[in-house]
């Protein structure tokens, strides 16, 4: 309890209804109040799958809610452990809770689609990192041992694995969320099955060998996810889309053109090389809407690239993309650029804006990378690839690359 005056308060921890686990409930005091920080809130204002919704029209979902459901995860991964006495400390509990909720904070508006552009040098994970840090000095250092947890430090390994590895909490709430939200069941994932079959060996997470088909069904089930929806060829090209709007506004303010945007936004516009400690403060202020109203205002711009864009992107008016298994030769962009700029009046710089390839690229599963450990009761481990039982593991461990070609697929952009 804590004391205002001579009121005395309790603080209550809330519950929150979620379409995927039910109620959730915070787990502690501490939760709720990191929960209820503007750096969290601010979760709410960021869609967790960027331009998704183009495509798939329910994926409005957000990063707040991708948070409390890897922190619920958190909960259900700390008592399935404790029940077979693995020793968890209600400090260290509180640490991963606190870690799960925290883990996204270095998504900025669009997540994926602009982290590139917003933190060039940097991961978002790093943002994460110093965001965290920034909540430990507010706090007192209560959440020292979580950022230890995360930058993967902590002694006890098998926390930070929880956090990042191949089925980490992470994984099993967003694939299980993405799917319900998108619509493509090929995603939904038996989330409590895997965290029942986690199991903790010499600090490291392993699995029990029962749970080799639900690991199996989990590495298919990403892998769908990702032709499916994430890098579907629509949603996709859209982000591409959105990148170059800000390579093209980059160039003009580097060309002492005026470009309209938030203060927050511009701040990542001017100063491309800052450190990230000090682009906390702009981060911390972005979110998909400075990005819709940069997009709004770029439409009246007087460069003819940068509206045409903002148009595409607002009015979904997307170029035709072509995909093959093989590369697209330069020969067949050269002619498609030449065609654009010729018809449009633009120079190839510009029309390159509009014409371009490149390759979609994933991996199911890399062996070399953490590679996830199946153990038996006697405590004998094994690697998962060695399992018989693995029967989808070429699949699983190919690399799948798409090569695509896009290009505007008719005259009503530059109108």
């Amino acid at each position: 309890m804590r004391i205002f005056g001579r009121n005395l308060i309790k603080l209550k921890l809330t519950q929150y209804n979620d379409p995927i686990y039910g109620f959730i409930t915070i787990p502690t005091p501490f939760i709720a109040k990191l929960i209820n920080h503007p750096f969290v809130q601010r979760l709410r204002r960021i869609k967790q799958m960027g331009l998704s919704f183009l495509v798939f029209p329910s994926t409005e979902h957000t990063r707040f809610q991708h948070a409390l459901g890897a922190m619920h995860l958190a909960t259900k991964a700390v008592s399935a452990l404790r029940q077979q006495q693995i020793e968890i400390s209600d400090d260290e509990a509180e640490a991963l809770y606190a870690c799960m909720l925290l883990h996204d904070l270095g998504h900025g508006p669009f997540s994926h689609a602009l982290e590139h552009v917003l933190l060039p040098q940097n991961a978002h994970e790093e943002m994460s990192v110093a965001l965290m840090k920034q909540l430990n000095e507010t706090f007192d250092g209560k959440l020292t041992l979580a950022i230890e947890m995360f930058t993967d430090v902590y002694s006890r390994g098998f926390f930070h694995q929880l956090i990042s590895s191949h089925i980490d909490l992470d994984r099993l709430d967003y694939l299980k969320r993405d799917s319900f939200y998108s619509g493509v069941t090929e995603g939904n994932i038996n989330s409590e099955r895997l965290i029942s079959m986690m199991m903790v060996q010499d600090n490291r997470l392993v699995f029990n060998i029962k749970a080799v088909y639900s690991i199996e069904k989990f590495l298919l089930a990403r892998r769908m996810m990702y032709w499916s929806v994430y890098l579907h060829k629509t949603s996709f090209i859209a982000e591409e889309l959105l990148v170059r709007f800000f390579d093209r506004a980059t160039t003009l303010i580097q060309s002492n053109k005026h470009v309209k945007a938030s203060d927050a936004l511009s701040f990542f516009l001017h100063n491309t090389g800052t450190d990230i400690h000090a682009k906390r403060t702009a981060f911390v202020a972005l979110d998909d809407s400075d990005v819709w109203m940069m997009l709004k205002d770029a439409i009246s711009n007087e460069d003819v690239v940068l509206s045409t864009l903002a148009k595409m992107l607002l009015s979904r008016e997307l170029p035709k993309i072509k995909l093959d298994y093989k590369p697209f030769s330069d020969d067949a962009l050269d002619k498609k650029c030449a065609k654009i700029s010729t018809k449009h009046g633009l120079s190839q710089e510009e029309a390159a804006y509009f014409v371009f390839s490149g390759s979609l690229e994933i991996q199911g599963y890399q062996q070399k990378e953490n590679p996830i450990q199946l153990c038996d009761q006697s405590g004998v481990c094994s690697l998962f690839d060695s399992s018989p039982d693995a029967a989808q593991l070429h699949i699983l461990t190919k690399k799948d690359t798409k090569y695509f070609l896009a290009f505007p697929k008719g005259d009503g952009y530059f109108s």
